[in-house]
């Protein structure tokens, strides 16, 4: 099969935490061609295919010089047996637009992963609010009145913007309030944008566990990314540690009544950030955690993905 990946620059890749390098080093193991482009190679011109300059590649084995390009072929996307979008947010109008392509290439016979619609219509924050059961309270407005009476309430709350990554602009703030009207018109640029706050979790501490969903089924180890020293947020990004640990009882009840669903409606690897036994996130762009899970619990998560693409695609 012949596989292309959407996603940013292979120049950039730390290949050594890469999710989807990871993906592509066990497709090419299992024999199946790569390729790879980023959005912005994609084009569509009237009364013909959506097509996307690519790049096929052999990799190398090499951590340094890890792949070897053969060829830069435009080709339009459904002459691939799955098209794998992993371009990393922000999701901003030119990844909207890409899922719109995307979408015309599935329409042209192109099998795309994850589906470009489900995609636009789980937004990663916003999406948790679908399974209120699971999560702890929380609120999306841009109303500093809300805001400041969803602190009166609960009286330790965390604010983020909806269109944040690997913990940007995630502010907590205590009982005494201090700076939450400055906090708040900087987040929702004095009423322009919506942002989401909810209650502080004091599990934080044990981690912000990155749970991944595969065709509807948990992976049975997740990443507890644990925040180090005075800093609230777990994002390895934001510098928390990782360590891989079994899923807890109140873990699997939350993936197994999500995943199925989740997968339904063509999402076939999410990532569910949980909270002590609260689902903070749903992360359904480019979920990572592939490698650390696999290296420290020995659990093959590539593999498990690699196994549900080739089951959709012949599906």
């Amino acid at each position: 099969m012949n596989i292309l990946f959407v996603a940013d620059p292979l120049e950039v890749f730390k290949t050594y935490k890469d999710t989807t390098f990871s993906m592509m080093r066990e497709a090419q193991r299992r024999g199946h061609r790569i390729a790879a482009c980023g959005p912005q190679d994609m084009g569509w011109q009237s009364g013909n295919l959506v097509t996307a300059r690519v790049r096929e590649i052999t990799l190398t084995g090499d951590a340094q010089d890890w792949f070897r390009e053969t060829a830069t072929p435009v080709k339009a996307l459904k002459d691939y047996g799955a098209v794998v979008m992993r371009k990393d947010p922000p999701f901003d109008s030119e990844y909207f637009y890409a899922t719109h392509l995307l979408e015309q290439a599935e329409r042209e016979g192109a099998r795309v992963f994850n589906k470009p619609a489900a995609l636009r219509d789980h937004p990663e924050k916003l999406a948790i609010m679908e399974f209120a059961q699971f999560t702890s309270p929380t609120l999306v407005t841009r109303d500093p009145a809300a805001v400041r009476a969803f602190h009166d309430q609960h009286r330790d709350i965390i604010l983020k913007p909806l269109d944040g990554m690997g913990g940007m602009g995630i502010f907590r703030v205590k009982a005494d309030g201090l700076n939450l009207g400055s906090i708040t018109e900087t987040l929702n640029n004095d009423g322009a944008q919506t942002l989401m706050v909810q209650r502080f979790v004091p599990e934080i501490t044990q981690g912000d566990k990155r749970i991944l969903v595969i065709g509807g089924k948990p992976v049975p180890f997740s990443l507890a990314r644990i925040p180090q020293g005075t800093e609230v947020r777990g994002n390895l990004a934001a510098g928390g540690k990782g360590v891989a640990q079994p899923l807890t009882a109140r873990d699997l009840e939350i993936a197994q009544a999500m995943g199925p669903a989740l997968a339904a409606r063509g999402l076939l690897l999410v990532g569910l950030d949980v909270i002590g036994d609260w689902l903070t996130e749903i992360n359904v762009t480019s979920p990572t955690c592939f490698q650390e899970i696999k290296e420290q619990a020995g659990f093959d998560v590539p593999a498990m993905f690699v196994d549900a693409l080739e089951a959709a695609v012949a599906g």
